[in-house]
């Protein structure tokens, strides 16, 4: 059975690469881009600093910054206005996971036409978006470097899962120096998140031993660094190893995909416009419970990874230690406890489990699920 493995042509790493990304897009004779960023950014001069340097390369650059947490189909549409009415030849993402899925709607139907609902599921585009360089602020959702796109659409108030190739960066920039003034409630988040794309790969139907490497390798680095992170924003050490171990998890799951737990934090996110990281976090140690029923050998590496000495453990016993493990560096960091501490209903947990069955990443976890066995997560994680 072959495999594809997909990762943006050129990926900068390190302290510094921001610069070579300018130089970067200078090489590419490129003329016009559209900036996609939040108001955040935008207000603290980062926006700026940025595109001044563009300017200084002879690129000029509009900026769009009205993209919110979890992006939407009306964000895309703004942009998209905005580059189709001053003839932008490329896109650039500057931010965490939020600017950088909003990019790529906004660059995947500049370039394919339509509505970018039209995109929803895998490969469902013909052809690939405007060139997007995606210039990294957060540790965690690898949206720089990942063929993911998740857009809330806002009728339905569900996230659209978009996974296609054509969605991937020509360049993603990870520096460090940018992630210094993550407040610690997002480094958390993000990073949390990131353990959930190391561990979701890992476990996933569709893992290879490419993915498996760098996923275990990411679970390593978050389980040695995140905390330091969260604890001291200026510890630059943490916060390079921790883009280190996001973009990694990056890489395992753009190949070997994802599973429930996004599947299912998807669906809190589109109906009640929550952080994402945050709940991924609530409901790894859940959705991890339930896959050891059929992973536990896979869920004992996992506790390996994260300092678990699980010699002499029966599989079972490594898996228990594993979502203990996982439990322990959540509440470490201050992730809530449970799913009502961030405003979830019981009452609507039967449409919650209706769209999470729906969702294309639900589809590489170890064990599929009844309609039934996902509302019991949701009710455990609550």
């Amino acid at each position: 059975m072959s495999t594809t493995f997909f990762i943006p042509p050129v990926n900068l790493m390190g302290e510094g690469s921001v610069q070579d990304a300018i130089n970067f897009i200078a090489q590419k004779k490129f003329k016009q881009g559209l900036v996609v960023t939040d108001k955040v950014l935008n207000e603290i001069g980062m926006v700026k600093q940025l595109t001044d340097q563009l300017e200084a390369k002879g690129i000029s650059t509009l900026v769009y910054d009205g993209t919110q947490p979890n992006p939407t189909t009306q964000n895309v549409n703004d942009g998209l206005d905005i580059l189709r009415q001053n003839d932008c030849d490329f896109v650039l993402s500057l931010g965490g996971g939020s600017p950088h899925d909003c990019a790529k709607g906004i660059a995947l139907v500049a370039s394919n036409g339509g509505h970018i609902s039209d995109y929803e599921g895998l490969d469902q585009s013909v052809h690939p978006q405007l060139p997007l360089i995606a210039i990294n602020t957060t540790a965690g959702t690898a949206s720089e470097m990942t063929r993911f796109c998740i857009i809330t659409d806002e009728e339905r108030h569900v996230k659209m899962a978009i996974v296609d190739k054509h969605t991937t960066p020509v360049l993603s920039v990870n520096d460090p120096a940018l992630m210094v003034a993550m407040p610690a409630s997002l480094t958390a988040a993000t990073g949390m998140d990131a353990l959930t794309h190391a561990i979701e790969a890992y476990v996933s139907t569709a893992a290879t031993p490419i993915t498996d490497a760098v996923a275990i390798k990411a679970m390593e680095l978050i389980q040695a660094n995140l905390a330091d992170a969260v604890e001291n924003g200026e510890n630059m050490a943490a916060r390079e190893q921790m883009a280190y171990a996001e973009f990694m998890a990056g890489m395992a799951f753009n190949n070997a995909s994802l599973g429930y737990v996004h599947a299912m934090a998807h669906q809190l996110g589109g109906f009640y416009n929550l952080p994402h990281g945050v709940c991924n976090a609530v409901l790894l140690p859940h959705v991890q419970r339930y896959n050891a029923q059929v992973c536990p050998e896979r869920l004992t590496d996992v506790a390996t990874a994260m300092g678990i000495d699980t010699t002499g453990m029966t599989p079972q016993q490594g898996a228990n230690a594993a979502i203990a493990a996982i439990e322990k560096l959540a509440k470490k960091v201050g992730i809530p406890a449970g799913l009502k501490a961030l405003g979830t209903k019981e009452e609507d947990i039967n449409v919650l489990t209706e769209n999470a069955l729906k969702d294309v990443c639900g589809l590489t976890n170890p064990k599929q699920a009844t309609h039934q066995e996902i509302a019991d997560i949701f009710k455990a994680a609550m």
